[in-house]
């Protein structure tokens, strides 16, 4: 039973039957996914499943060979909000920290208007929220991995966004950047989704409430539970599942019907 009776319209993006791939070969085969307002969505795979794919289809960076996308945000820049990963950001640009996160608030503000009061707290606001404010006039080329990353997610917040997608954001960061990254999506998650690709659960803990697993179909769970063979099944091989003492969650197995009824929890 759904949360609540408007469950089916409160879609924030809505992919259906898409088919997509490069050159001849297929990436993704009739994936349909629905992002909800309330979502933590993590999506999973192995590489080369379609992860990053899917996502930049989410986004309108590529267009489906056939099948159709829907967003239902607003048609301003910055209503959906994109952190690539840190490694793709070129770090010569001659930026510092404030300039990249400022970047954010150009689709609020027009590009040739003035920078207002507002501008200012914000940048300054979403800034001390990632705890960058000590590095605000520190050249990018100068930080760390994850306090790039903790930038890069910060230039995307300040945009003000109705919905966040991030690819890999907590992949080869420090532990504290890690810490910092997960709580501020935890808190954002409590006003808009955040969609998450990632190669690996264990970093984002209890927050993911669903889980679409991705090797070119694409398996659904709405309570975020896994199991190792529903794993194998997406992986093509035997996954073996580490909770690193943290309590993990697992779903029954599932048949090709891709059931929504799920088994208990379990904790190591």
């Amino acid at each position: 039973m759904e949360p609540h009776q408007d469950r089916a319209h409160d879609a924030v993006i809505e992919v259906r039957d898409v088919v997509f791939g490069y050159a001849r070969e297929r990436i993704l085969d009739r994936v349909s996914l629905t992002v909800r307002r309330s979502d933590f969505l993590a999506i999973l795979g192995p590489n080369g499943g379609g992860k990053t794919t899917l996502l930049k289809v989410m986004l309108g960076l590529l267009e489906p060979w056939s099948g159709t996308v829907e967003r239902h945000v607003s048609t301003r820049d910055g209503a959906v909000g994109y952190v690539p990963q840190y490694a793709s950001f070129d770090r010569d640009y001659p930026l510092t920290v404030t300039e990249v996160v400022r970047m954010g608030r150009l689709g609020r503000r027009g590009r040739l208007a003035r920078w207002r009061s507002r501008d200012r707290q914000t940048v300054e606001g979403v800034l001390d929220r990632f705890r960058l404010l000590p590095l605000a006039h520190t050249p990018i080329g100068d930080l760390s991995g994850g306090q790039l990353q903790r930038c890069l997610i910060a230039r995307a917040l300040v945009s003000e966004p109705e919905i966040l997608l991030l690819d890999e954001p907590l992949a080869s960061i420090d532990a504290e950047s890690r810490e910092v990254l997960l709580d501020t999506l935890v808190e954002l998650n409590a006003e808009v989704p955040v969609v998450v690709v990632t190669h690996d659960l264990t970093p984002l803990g209890t927050a993911v409430q669903q889980i679409a697993c991705v090797n070119r179909k694409l398996h659904y769970h709405p309570q975020g539970r896994l199991t190792a063979e529903m794993l194998e099944e997406v992986y093509g091989c035997p996954i073996e599942l580490v909770a690193h003492g943290v309590p993990h969650r697992v779903l029954a197995p599932h048949g090709h019907g891709h059931s929504h009824s799920h088994g208990p929890e379990h904790g190591h």
